[in-house]
């Protein structure tokens, strides 16, 4: 092993007492976020305290602290809310409560608070922290505490974790929550465009985010909506009567339906409040459409959380105990959270400066900085949704001569109709004429390629699978035929859109440049598949929804068994030789163990998971789930494992298995895919009218450099543009896997929270950063 790597085995939290607590609003995942901190908390040696019902638990002690146990958090992860409760505390803002609440502390010994909650809650336990000292030497004088325990519990350590469905916290790209809380608009809203196209109906509907729209947005952007309304953005004067423009003109259009988006939150220009029923009134005035009004309200912090919130919260748990344990007297409150694809730690001070400012800007009318401000997700996620919402007439497009085609290979992945929607739109805007492909390169060579207009696809974003059609078959064969069409139908950029087959296909067209200048053009990939297993990218298009459908559908087997008998769960997943789905997918379920081809095990391996499952089992935990992907060993097959666990577990548990099949690859795509695929499929579209504009010459379009076939991907924070030909030598393409993949460090995370002893290594674990300086590094931020 290299001398710079830093394993977690150093660091000991032998004598240490943390006590976790979740404040504020509920938030879907903050159950994973306290399992993690408990569990890694016991497995460095520490103990771990629950507060139950916030600083409210806090301020009252007595059985509202309690020591955790490894068990007490079994079972906990698929439940949303909260199961330790939380409260708005009154008592916690006066000096006399957060002295009561620091008495409690000291008498079971916890100088480490881990506060999952939103800006109010880590502004107030900053402020017990800053109190700190004064309120042990106040507890000393008045004889409630010893000196000597005050010197002992000299020091309090603080680190946050953000649970808030609006994601209105400045410094972190997702806050805990957020997803799930999508995940129930998303629901809703799908449904609601059923009833909407039976009737030819409007609908306006309310989300929440009373300061902060992202919700809006993002909902607005995954399904398409006609109009948006969000506090960051007020509309400029006269919006009513564009906004009534638009719906007549979409209805004109064949549209059925209309859907207007409104943050709670929403005000106009001088701060007055936009109500669903001011907008209702106004659409039938104007139009006389039939208009519906739908509040969401509590069902949007209600429910299952989403397997991106489950795996965000368990990594974030994790990462707070090691902050924990590696904080010194003088580190400062700090709070544990996302950026990109990494996981960081910030200021927990300057973060709430940050999300105040945000406030204080939209109080004076500031919106332009209130944006900035909220950083380069929020401005992105603004800037896609104004380049796809409005249809500019002719007039105002600047027409160009480029002809752009896009079109899906490989299997189908949920996601692509949005990435192809997206991609379309953005090229009709930049004055392109957009051509689509049928079957992928069978419908190529075949000439199923036609021209595609702005309002083919509408409504394309919550449909899953291929609507262009799909095929895994490679230009190679037919490149003849291929550079024909390309010839005959001018086409002078390609996108596509697909899996480890669009990355060969790009490959072999680069390497037919020299025999066909046809080739000779920008080409740009996207990568879609459930198995995520494309170099260059940390994450696919499709990934997340098979993501949730795995982690619901084992939520589902675990549940079959309650008050039945002890009982294993052997389950076989997709994804060729990748292991992620196995592995994240086990990470999100709660898996005991997840056996994948990256990671070679034998026999002895499932001997001691074997083993460590029956010893589990004699405790209060009545379930285990064991994944293991579809090619992780040629002779441990599915039904192997399975005999091996029902041999071995007589007279402790029995064995269940389930192939989850291709309910992986179906399903309608999650928030998350719907808007990665819009936005780097905008982002693609940009640097094609670039390249056009860079390799146009003397009348034509030749592109023969490296840089003019790339993939586009995301890379820690960041999304970037990867020449094919340089990513080939990061790839084994005997087993179409990259040679090194970011999600396996997750893999000692998963035995962790299953109570394996594993090396893990934290080498790539956050150092306290800075916001502004996060801002400057974050110009290509998704």
């Amino acid at each position: 092993m290299p001398d710079n790597k830093k394993f977690m085995e150093n660091l000991s939290g032998t004598g240490m007492s943390i006590g976790v607590l979740t404040s504020g609003g509920d938030a879907q995942g903050m159950n994973a976020a306290v399992r993690a901190v408990v569990r890694m908390g016991i497995y460095v040696g520490a103990k771990v305290y629950f507060i139950h019902e916030g600083y409210q638990g806090m301020v009252d002690g007595g059985d509202n602290i309690k020591e955790a146990s490894w068990e007490s958090v079994s079972s906990m992860l698929q439940v949303g809310g909260t199961v330790i409760g939380s409260a708005r505390c009154k008592d916690f803002r006066t000096r006399e409560g957060r002295l009561r609440a620091a008495s409690n502390l000291v008498l079971h010994g916890i100088t480490n608070l881990c506060v999952i909650g939103g800006d109010g809650s880590l502004t107030g336990a900053n402020l017990f922290r800053e109190e700190w000292s004064e309120l042990l030497d106040e507890l000393v004088q008045s004889g409630e505490i010893s000196e000597e325990a005050a010197q002992t519990h000299s020091v309090l350590h603080i680190v946050g974790m953000v649970g808030s469905i609006d994601n209105d916290f400045c410094g972190t790209d997702m806050t805990i929550g957020t997803d799930s809380a999508l995940h129930r608009i998303i629901e809703v809203v799908d449904a609601i465009m059923t009833t909407a196209q039976s009737h030819q109906r409007t609908f306006v509907l309310e989300v929440m985010g009373r300061h902060c729209g992202y919700l809006a947005l993002v909902s607005a952007l995954a399904c398409g909506a006609d109009w948006v309304l969000i506090p960051e953005m007020p509309p400029e004067d006269g919006w009513e009567e564009q906004m009534c423009h638009k719906l007549s003109e979409n209805r004109a259009d064949k549209k059925r339906l209309n859907i207007i988006i409104v943050a709670e939150g929403a005000i106009d220009q001088s701060n007055k409040p936009i109500t669903t029923d001011y907008i209702k009134d106004l659409v039938v005035r104007c139009l006389g459409f039939d208009t519906r009004v739908t509040i969401l309200g509590h069902v949007q912090r209600g429910g299952t959380p989403s397997a991106f919130d489950r795996i965000l919260a368990s990594r974030m748990g994790v990462e707070a105990v090691l902050a924990l344990l590696e904080a010194s007297p003088g580190t400062p409150a700090c709070v544990v959270s996302l950026c990109g694809n990494q996981a960081v730690r910030l200021p927990l001070m300057e973060c709430v400066q940050m999300t105040q400012e945000v406030q204080k800007a939209m109080d004076e009318k500031r919106f332009d900085d209130a944006m900035k401000l909220r950083g380069r997700s929020f401005e992105n996620n603004l800037h896609t949704y104004k380049l796809l919402s409005h249809h500019k007439i002719d007039a105002e497009v600047p027409h160009t001569s480029f002809n752009v085609a896009v079109l899906n290979v490989g299997a189908p992945a949920a996601g692509m109709n949005a990435a192809v929607r997206s991609a379309v739109r953005v090229g009709i805007t930049e004055g392109h004429t957009m051509f689509a492909v049928n079957d992928g390169f069978e419908g190529f060579y075949k000439g199923q390629i036609k021209e595609i207009h702005w309002g083919d696809v509408g409504g394309w974003t919550g449909q899953g699978g291929s609507l262009l059609g799909t095929k895994r078959t490679l230009p190679a064969k037919h490149i003849d035929k291929i550079a024909e069409q390309m010839r005959i139908h001018n086409i002078n950029a390609l996108l596509v859109i697909g899996g480890f087959e669009a990355f060969e296909s790009l490959l072999q067209l680069v390497d037919a440049r020299s025999s066909y200048e046809e080739f000779c053009v920008p080409m740009c990939m996207l990568p879609a598949t459930i198995s995520n297993n494309v170099a260059g990218t940390d994450l696919s298009i499709g990934a997340d929804t098979s993501l949730n459908a795995i982690v619901e559908t084992c939520d589902r087997i675990k549940q079959s068994a309650s008050g039945t008998k002890r009982r294993v769960f052997i389950i076989e997943t997709m994804g060729g030789y990748c292991g992620y789905l196995a592995t994240v997918g086990g990470l999100a379920a709660g898996a005991d163990a997840a056996y994948i081809y990256e990671e070679p095990f034998d026999i002895r391996d499932l001997q001691s998971n074997v083993e460590h499952l029956t010893e589990k089992m004699k405790t209060s935990i009545q379930r285990g789930l064991v994944l293991r992907n579809e090619n992780s060993s040629e002779n441990y097959t599915t039904d192997f494992i399975y005999q091996l666990y029902s041999e071995e577990g007589k007279g402790v548990f029995d064995c269940r298995k389930n192939v989850l099949g291709h309910m992986q690859q179906g399903g309608t795509p999650s928030p998350f895919d719907r808007n990665f695929g819009t936005k780097i499929a905008a982002k693609a579209m940009q640097w094609i009218s670039k390249k056009l504009n860079e390799f146009y010459n003397e009348g034509r379009v030749f592109a023969n450099t490296e840089d003019s076939a790339c993939l586009l991907g995301m890379r820690r924070r960041a999304l970037v543009f990867q020449p094919v030909t340089q990513l080939k030598d990061e790839i084994d393409f005997v087993h179409r896997i990259p040679k090194e993949q970011w999600w396996l460090k997750l893999r000692p995370l998963m035995k962790i929270l299953a109570k394996y002893k594993t090396s893990y290594d934290v080498s790539d674990s956050g150092q306290l950063e800075h916001i502004a300086r996060l801002r400057a590094k974050d110009h290509s931020a998704i």
